[in-house]
């Protein structure tokens, strides 16, 4: 609806083109779509009616095209019912962290052929993660080398990879828990001190 603003009247607001319409149902399809692609855990979390629940729950198992198409529309029907904002936005957390996974698998890959190609990259990496022992990668970075260099099968270089894996879970862990603490630290000096009221005077002290 739009307002006037000299007589005060609200006129009605100009009809939604059919394009725009159908552009609006087959984002509501999409939606649905990555629904039916979750987890009936992870589904349930987004505490939708019952309806639409089961009609994800068919689109799931729906394989010919045909009757798959007609299920998705109606899946659209009923996304009509809901606030798709908050639901696509929940779903973008979700996907966010299998994302952050593979980009942290790469990284892995990458800093393991590195550390076999260049004899300067250890000390990079021991930098990087300061955790890291460079004398128990050593064995492990010749061992890889010397495996390549036969022909070998890749046991070495899988074995390296597995340790360098281990040594970024542990820092990753390690900058959670740091985040975790810090924002736990942040509430309790946000929070009134214990006796302490609101405006910062405390229990049986006198405001005068």
């Amino acid at each position: 609806m739009s307002h006037d603003a000299q007589t005060g009247d609200t006129a009605p607001s100009p009809p939604r083109s059919k394009t725009q319409r159908k552009r609006e149902m087959h984002d509501l399809q999409a939606l649905g779509a990555a629904l039916a692609a979750l987890d009936a855990a992870h589904l349930a979390a987004f505490d939708l009616p019952e309806r639409l629940v089961d009609a994800l729950n068919d689109l799931r198992t729906i394989t010919r095209h045909e009757a798959r198409r007609r299920q998705m529309q109606y899946v659209g029907r009923l996304m009509r019912d809901v606030d798709p904002e908050p639901i696509a936005a929940a779903l973008a957390r979700l996907q966010e962290g299998p994302r952050a996974d593979k980009a942290r698998f790469a990284a892995v890959e990458g800093w393991r052929d590195r550390l076999i190609d260049d004899d300067a990259a250890l000390a990079e990496f021991v930098a990087a993660h300061p955790a890291a022992s460079a004398d128990a990668l050593r064995p492990l970075i010749a061992a890889a080398r010397d495996e390549r260099r036969r022909g070998a099968p890749p046991r070495d270089y899988r074995r390296l990879f597995r340790a360098l894996k281990s040594i970024d879970d542990a820092a990753h862990a390690g900058k959670a828990h740091d985040g975790a603490a810090g924002a736990e630290a942040a509430r309790e000096d946000a929070a009134p001190g214990e006796g302490a009221h609101a405006d910062g005077t405390h229990a049986g002290a006198s405001t005068t």
